[in-house]
């Protein structure tokens, strides 16, 4: 076994995680024995889950209710967790949402945010956090990308760029972890319906009808990858054989293929001129 064991005063740090894969993850490790601190705009989601993990699992489950886009509320997770003793010996990344629809008419507020969630909180939290596991020579990062990050995206140009910065990060950050005994694992999932999509403004049936039926995957079996991935040491998790040949194929395959072909497909960009 990679991770480090549950102790008392260790917490496993998952934002994002009042639904959807963030939840899923939590009550994974929650089912593992860790202790677990709950991060994410809203606190009623956070306290119904603490409690079920707790009830569940008979784990320490506390909350701590933050907006990711603010660099002094990113600082005070890590206040809060000094002052309730605990230190993190498990950060996933989890928290993230997109935009959709063409750069020229994208809310500029709107876009700024997600480069703040889906990429600036990563290294933050990355940057606040990592220090005390070389210290303590134990400890694992979980960045959740996406298997966006393969290729550009038309229709989620800054989505697909962001996620193609936490993976080239989780590469080198892990290069530099490694002889410090600290394991960085990306999860690069595919579609998931976790509300994600309605966040993004896609309907079930835009979304479902972009992507196959076989590529989607439940977020519990993300969960459960993402974690033994960790427990692995896995460099990158890609749920579903599917997404795993799709995310090479998007990688391998020349831009002035994908592009236009992606461009031609996504729903929020038909119709526009």
């Amino acid at each position: 076994m990679t991770l480090p064991a549950p102790t008392a005063d260790r917490t496993c740090l998952v934002t994002g995680a009042s639904s959807g894969i963030g939840a899923e993850i939590a009550r994974t490790l929650a089912r593992r024995g860790y202790g677990v601190t709950l991060v994410a705009r809203t606190e009623s989601r956070l306290k119904a889950l603490a409690d079920e993990l707790a009830d569940r699992f008979s784990v320490r489950a506390e909350v701590v209710p933050a907006d990711l886009t603010d660099e002094s509320a990113r600082t005070g997770i890590v206040r809060s967790l000094d002052e309730h003793g605990l230190k993190v010996n498990i950060l996933v990344n989890n928290a993230g949402f997109s935009t959709t629809g063409p750069v020229h008419r994208a809310e500029p507020s709107r876009e700024v945010a997600m480069v703040r969630t889906d990429v600036e909180a990563v290294v933050h939290l990355c940057t606040l956090l990592c220090p005390g596991m070389v210290t303590r020579r134990r400890g694992a990062v979980l960045n959740v990308a996406s298997t966006a990050a393969f290729q550009p995206l038309p229709g989620q140009a800054g989505y697909a760029a962001a996620k193609a910065f936490v993976l080239s990060y989780t590469y080198a950050l892990r290069g530099e972890l490694r002889p410090h005994g600290v394991t960085v694992t990306a999860l690069c999932p595919g579609p998931v319906a976790t509300g994600f999509q309605e966040v993004a403004g896609f309907s079930d049936e835009d979304a479902e009808s972009a992507v196959p039926k076989f590529m989607w995957v439940p977020a519990e079996e993300v969960a459960r990858a993402a974690v033994d991935g960790m427990d692995a040491a896995r460099a990158v998790v890609i749920p579903g054989i599917a997404n795993r040949v799709g995310a090479v194929a998007g990688w391998l395959a020349p831009r002035s293929v994908v592009v236009p072909m992606v461009a031609r497909r996504h729903p929020a960009l038909s119709g526009n001129g």
